[in-house]
């Protein structure tokens, strides 16, 4: 691929990378953050690229990038004001589009990327599989659970605990 096409190629994706940055971080500035970072290695290590899609080789860069990110936030403790709105979990939600906002949030990470990239960003579940780096099968069971997760969440039930032995 010309260097051209390859630059322009990853100047179109900047607004779905945003987007994705946005719904999966759910902090203006952290996307940001996320998205130049991963438009700097992108180009920085474009001579890696081997073809084919553009758009999916940088979802894989910013996934793994955010996953870099959670794991760093994970060592250190995270201090933050309990807002107005912030309940105890068990209440029902309140109605409209904070209720969906609040389920995406409530997913765990791996189902709200898998989500995020084939509802959102309309990437078939196998590109979403290379994103993430698990096979097909793993992201099609991490979609379900999410789809059960938010269908059970904005009907008002308590999720359900799974038994482990």
């Amino acid at each position: 691929m010309a260097l051209d096409g390859f630059r322009r190629d990853v100047e179109a994706a900047i607004p779905a990378l945003r987007r994705y940055a946005r719904a999966l971080t759910r902090n203006g500035e952290t996307a940001d953050d996320l998205v130049q970072d991963t438009l700097v290695r992108a180009l920085r290590f474009e001579h890696l690229f081997i073809g084919g899609e553009v758009r999916s080789w940088l979802y894989t860069i910013l996934t793994n990038l955010n996953r870099n990110r959670l794991r760093t936030l994970a060592r250190r403790p995270h201090l933050a004001p309990l807002g107005e709105d912030d309940g105890p979990l068990t209440a029902a939600p309140d109605g409209g589009g904070r209720d969906i906002e609040r389920a995406l949030a409530s997913l765990a990470e791996e189902q709200r990327a898998a989500l995020l990239l084939v509802v959102l960003e309309g990437l078939s579940y196998r590109a979403a599989a290379e994103v993430q780096g698990v096979p097909i099968g793993t992201v099609m069971s991490r979609l379900a659970r999410a789809r059960a997760h938010i269908k059970a969440y904005l009907d008002g039930e308590r999720p359900a605990l799974r038994r482990v032995k």
